[in-house]
């Protein structure tokens, strides 16, 4: 009997798969995996959604109170991180974010032809300090279904440095509280 190349090659396939199967079936058989019905050690921590909960629970930061050691040069230099959404001129064209120039004051939502979320108009209101401060550091915190997708700044003293910076980009200035 002569055999093709290609049943040599066929035959040689399904022998290596039964054997890969029966080594499987043969190593299941000699070693048993037993999963205990409660862990022998229990690990402390939040679930997941508890912990998102309670990082936007927490109480903001105060950054008012340190708007007087503020240094808008640093301002300046954290703002390099909106500049990928957003403008600082004067009559700036808006980006993915609104054009911030004159924002300290400004109705909140309210820079004309910008498409705001819902979320962000309905918050009503002029921008103060406080309220920047507070979305600044958490946006989806401050505004829950924001567009923007900034997960915040986390330094207090940074914030505060943006925020002085932020009242600088005026003709007039918002007088700091």
């Amino acid at each position: 009997m002569h055999f093709e190349w290609y049943h040599k090659l066929s035959l040689g396939l399904l022998i290596a798969g039964w054997v890969a199967f029966g080594a499987n079936m043969l190593g299941n058989m000699l070693v048993y995996a037993h999963v205990p019905e409660k862990p022998h050690y229990a690990v402390a921590s939040a679930e997941p959604g508890e912990a998102k909960e309670a990082k936007s629970d927490a109480a903001p930061v105060d950054v008012v109170t340190l708007l007087a050691k503020a240094d808008a040069a640093k301002g300046e230099k954290a703002f390099g991180k909106c500049k990928a959404c957003h403008t600082a001129e004067k009559g700036g064209k808006d980006r993915v974010g609104p054009n911030l120039w004159d924002v300290v004051g400004r109705a909140k939502g309210g820079h004309g032809g910008f498409g705001y979320s819902d979320a962000l108009k309905s918050k009503g209101g002029d921008w103060s300090y406080a309220d920047l401060g507070h979305f600044l550091e958490n946006p989806k915190g401050f505004a829950p279904g924001t567009k923007m997708g900034f997960a915040g700044v986390k330094k207090p003293e940074e914030l505060a440095d943006l925020l002085v910076y932020l009242r600088s980009l005026s003709d007039s200035p918002k007088p700091l509280p």
